[in-house]
C-alpha cells in the first residue's frame, strides 16, 4: 500500500535544476525508485561535446543508478532532459520547452548552484542569485504548481553564530535587486572589483550570493507554494542507494580523501568545533518530504514569508571535526588505499600562520623531492602544482573548520513528526539517529571504490595493507633520520656553546 508521500507523487510531473550534480542524481534516483512520478524534466546544458540526451544516456553507467536499473532497465525513460543553462537569459530554455514546463509541471526542485567558494562574483551572482529569480518567475507562470523547494545552504548566514530558521536581510549591505542591477550594468571586471565592498562580513561569494537569493525569495515569492531548504555540508550517502557513494572532492570529503591518500597531512582545523555535515541521501529524503508538506498547506492561508528548514547534525548525535579527523587514523589499516603516497595521518592547528609555516615541511618539501624524482624519471612533475591548489582551497575553507554554529531546526523537526511511520521508514532524515562511527565505516570503502576507482573486495584491501606496511617502514626510517638529525644539530650547538 502506498504511503502518504508516495500517493502525493503518483503521476506528478517534476522539474529539477542541478540534476547532473551530486545532490540532483541522488534525488532523481530516489524519486524513480520509490514513487510513480510521471515525468522528471531536468535542465541540462551541453558539455564536453555531449548534448543533453547523450549526458543522460551516460547515467546508465553511473554507480548511483546501478541498483535502480537492475530492477527496471527502462526507468530512465521517465527522465526528460531539457537544454538550458542557468547562466543564460531565461535559463536558456526554448520557447516550446518553457511552455511545456508552464503547462505540465507540478513540483519544482531548484538545486542548481556553483559551490566553489572562490568563483568570481559575477559568476556566483548569475548562478546562485539570478537563476533563483528566473526560476521564481517561471514558477509563477506554472498552471499546476503545488510545491517549489529552493535549495540554499545552512551557511548562507554564516556571519551569525546562532542561525535560526528565519531571514537575515540585515546582514546584506545592498538590496538584492540593486546588486543584480549593478551586475547587469557594469562589466564583469569592474563588478568583481566591487566584491569586498558588497560582501561586507561574508567570507566568500558562495555564501553571499546564497543569502541574496534568500532575500529575493522573501521579498518576491508572493503566494508561491515555496519553501527554502538549508542543508549543511553535504557528504557521501549513508544508506541509499548504496552506502558511501560520492562523485566529487568538494568540502570535507576531499580533505578526508587527501588524508587517506597520504598527501594532506596538516590542516587548519579546530578539533572541538562542530562539523555541520549531512549525508546526501538524508538531504534528498528531506527535500522529497518538503515538497509533499508544502503542497499539503491550504493555499488560502496567507504566510508572511516562505518557511525555512535548517538541516544539520542533531544535538543528540553531534560530530566534531576532531571526530572527522580521528576516522582517518582509526580506519587507515582497515580500508587502506592502493594509491597511497605516504602513511595516512592528519595533524591539526587552529593557527593559520602556523599552518602556512608547517606546510613547507609537511607538504612542499616532500612535494619538491617527489617532483624532482618524477623529472629525473622523465615524467611530468605535478605535486607542487597540486599542493598550491589544495592550500588555496584550504585557506578559503579555514573559517568553516574553526567555528561552531548553533542551528535551530524546529521547522525540520516538526516536518519529521508530520510523516507517517511508513514514510519515516521510507524517507528517513532523522539526524538524531545517525551513528557517526557506523557512518564512517561505510564512507571509507566508498572513498576507495567511487573516488579511488579501486575494486571492492578483500584482494584490493590486502594490496592496500601490504603498501601500508611498506610505507610505515619508510615512515619510521624518516622519523629516525629527522629525530637523529635534530639531536645531532642540538649536540653541535651545545658543544659550540660549552667550548666558548
Amino acid at each position: 500500500m502506498a504511503t502518504d508521500i508516495q500517493t502525493f507523487y503518483k503521476d506528478k510531473v517534476v522539474f529539477l535544476t542541478g540534476g547532473s550534480g551530486f545532490l540532483g542524481k541522488v534525488l532523481i534516483e530516489k524519486l524513480l525508485r520509490t514513487t510513480q512520478v510521471k515525468r522528471i524534466y531536468v535542465l541540462l546544458r551541453s558539455k564536453n561535446g555531449q548534448d543533453v540526451q547523450d549526458r543522460v544516456a551516460t547515467w546508465k553507467a553511473d554507480p548511483v543508478f546501478l541498483l535502480l536499473l537492475q530492477s527496471d532497465p527502462e526507468v530512465l525513460k521517465r527522465v526528460a532532459p531539457l537544454a538550458g543553462d542557468c547562466l543564460a537569459p531565461d535559463l536558456g530554455l526554448s520557447q516550446s520547452d518553457r511552455q511545456l514546463l508552464v503547462d505540465e509541471v507540478q513540483v519544482v526542485f531548484h538545486g542548481a548552484a556553483t559551490v566553489r567558494f572562490m568563483d568570481p562574483l559575477h559568476i556566483s551572482l548569475a548562478i546562485n542569485t539570478r537563476a533563483a529569480l528566473l526560476m521564481m518567475e517561471l514558477a509563477k507562470e506554472m498552471q499546476q504548481l503545488v510545491a517549489f523547494v529552493h535549495v540554499s545552504t545552512a551557511f548562507s548566514n554564516c556571519v551569525e553564530k546562532h542561525i535560526q530558521e528565519r531571514y537575515y536581510p540585515e546582514n546584506l549591505n545592498c538590496p538584492v535587486r540593486k546588486v543584480l542591477q549593478l551586475c547587469d550594468t557594469l562589466d564583469e571586471e569592474l563588478m568583481d572589483k566591487m566584491t569586498p565592498v558588497l560582501l561586507g562580513k561574508f567570507p566568500n561569494t558562495y555564501t553571499y550570493t546564497k543569502a541574496l537569493a534568500e532575500q529575493l525569495l522573501q521579498n518576491e515569492a508572493g503566494d508561491l507554494p515555496l519553501c527554502i531548504f538549508r542543508p549543511g555540508s553535504i557528504i557521501s550517502t549513508y544508506k541509499e542507494p548504496m552506502p558511501g557513494w560520492i562523485d566529487n572532492l568538494y568540502g570535507p570529503i576531499g580533505m578526508l580523501y587527501g588524508a587517506a591518500r597520504g598527501f594532506i597531512r596538516i590542516m587548519p582545523l579546530n578539533v572541538k568545533a562542530q562539523a555541520g555535515i549531512v549525508p546526501v541521501d538524508y538531504c534528498v529524503n528531506t527535500m522529497i518530504a518538503l515538497a509533499w508538506h508544502t503542497a499539503s498547506k491550504d493555499p488560502k492561508v496567507m504566510h508572511p514569508d516562505p518557511p525555512i528548514y535548517n538541516y544539520t547534525p542533531s544535538e543528540k548525535s553531534p560530530v566534531t571535526w576532531g571526530d572527522f579527523r580521528d576516522k582517518v587514523s582509526k580506519l587507515k589499516s582497515v580500508f587502506p588505499l592502493t594509491q597511497m603516497m605516504w602513511v595516512p595521518f592528519l595533524h591539526c592547528t587552529r593557527s593559520l600562520w602556523l599552518f602556512k609555516f608547517l606546510v613547507y615541511f609537511y607538504h612542499l618539501l616532500p612535494g619538491y623531492v617527489l617532483d624532482c624524482s618524477l623529472q629525473l624519471a622523465g615524467r611530468k612533475p605535478r605535486l607542487i602544482k597540486l599542493y598550491k591548489q589544495i592550500h588555496k582551497n584550504i585557506e578559503v575553507l579555514a573559517p568553516f573548520m574553526d567555528t561552531s554554529w548553533r542551528f535551530d531546526t524546529n521547522n525540520t523537526q516538526h516536518l519529521w513528526k508530520q510523516l507517517s511511520p511508513e514514510d519515516q521508514l521510507l524517507y528517513d532524515f532523522d539526524m538524531s539517529t545517525v551513528d557517526w562511527d557506523d557512518y564512517f565505516i561505510e564512507v571509507l570503502p566508498g572513498l576507495r571504490v567511487y573516488l579511488g576507482n579501486e575494486k571492492p573486495g578483500e584482494e584490493g584491501l590486502q594490496k592496500g595493507r601490504v603498501l601500508l606496511r611498506k610505507l610505515m617502514i619508510l615512515h619510521r626510517i624518516l622519523q629516525f633520520v629527522l629525530i637523529g638529525g635534530a639531536f645531532a644539530i642540538l649536540w653541535c650547538i651545545l658543544n659550540a656553546l660549552f667550548s666558548l
